[in-house]
């Protein structure tokens, strides 16, 4: 993940201490992905696409595992609640059930009013929804990887980011933005977005660049959208997740940790870098926790951090890496 680097006074020596957060990859009816654009003055992300998200709180979510807490690197109920709680605000989607297990009806003026309580610290956000008649829907939440922020001299935040897949039924997917970070709520075909950021049309930072190319392989469109849902449930509950011996392949997609970063001694010619993803970043080495050594962000890192990225196998990329230098050495 990359925020926004210090803009003002000396680089920082000590990294800061990991943020909980949480974030969804919202996927409507017809599998549509919603993304948030964020303003250019956000503190994080800044004039980026992102997932609907942010951090815990322990107001509205309950206890946040302290820094030397192994919890605090582990999917949990504090995770779940920010996720739902954070879309809610940022999109006005409630992703809630009554007592009949469908999403909880409200009209948008009961939506509207909630989301300025619940932003505002007035009510806890599952007491409000409580007293409305229904509970956060936690169990649709399905968890899709956790990202790490790496410890940057530049960077005054970093994040420990649960992220999850959560597939609307049909009849919901209307979203709109918050006043305050975002400047536009979009659902959009998952290759329209990819599209969109190799064109750099729109900012994606890697672990959004990673997840979208993810979720391509499944949702291409209008197609039997059931059957979409149905192969990526199936390949999400399938290990290996790569095809290589890389112990990371072994670690299922619920579980994977990633802190991306450049992998030394590659870069194409015309300035395209390689990103890997199989580190979980310092807190968590040598835990047995871990990535995805197998694939990879090839991106075009530009003003404003712009990342017009693609994902590829790593084997791939290291062959064509080879396949340059060996041109070049017969100039």
């Amino acid at each position: 993940m990359s925020p926004k680097p210090q803009q003002h006074g000396e680089p920082l020596k000590t990294p800061p201490v990991p943020r909980p957060s949480a974030s969804i990859m919202l996927l409507s009816p017809t599998n549509q992905l919603l993304l948030l654009h964020r303003v250019n003055t956000s503190t994080s992300f800044a004039s980026a696409h992102v997932f609907p998200g942010g951090n815990c709180d322990a107001f509205h979510d309950g206890p946040i595992p302290p820094p030397d807490d192994p919890a605090r690197h582990v999917n949990g109920d504090v995770y779940k609640l920010a996720a739902i709680r954070e879309t809610f605000e940022e999109s006005g989607i409630l992703l809630a059930r009554d007592g009949s297990g469908n999403l909880l009806p409200l009209p948008p003026a009961v939506i509207a009013a909630g989301r300025k309580a619940v932003h505002a610290n007035k009510v806890a956000f599952p007491a409000w929804v409580a007293e409305h008649g229904g509970v956060p829907d936690t169990e649709g939440l399905v968890p899709f990887t956790r990202w790490i922020t790496p410890p940057s001299p530049q960077l005054a935040k970093r994040f420990t980011a649960q992220m999850y897949i959560y597939l609307l039924p049909p009849g919901v997917a209307t979203a709109t933005h918050d006043s305050d970070e975002h400047t536009a709520a979009e659902f959009a075909d998952v290759p329209t977005w990819i599209r969109r950021s190799l064109a750099n049309d729109i900012i994606l930072f890697s672990p959004q660049a990673y997840l979208i190319h993810m979720l391509a392989q499944f949702f291409t469109g209008e197609q039997d959208y059931q059957a979409q849902r149905e192969r990526l449930r199936c390949f999400l509950e399938t290990v290996p997740t790569g095809p290589s011996d890389h112990p990371t392949a072994q670690i299922p997609w619920a579980d994977k940790v990633m802190s991306p970063s450049p992998m030394p001694g590659v870069q194409f010619a015309d300035g395209r870098v390689v990103i890997r993803n199989e580190d979980p970043g310092p807190e968590l080495r040598n835990t047995g926790r871990g990535g995805d050594w197998d694939r990879v962000i090839v991106s075009t890192l530009g003003p404003g951090g712009r990342d017009g990225g693609k994902m590829m196998w790593r084997t791939d990329v290291l062959a064509a890496a080879a396949a340059e230098r060996t041109a070049e050495a017969k100039l």
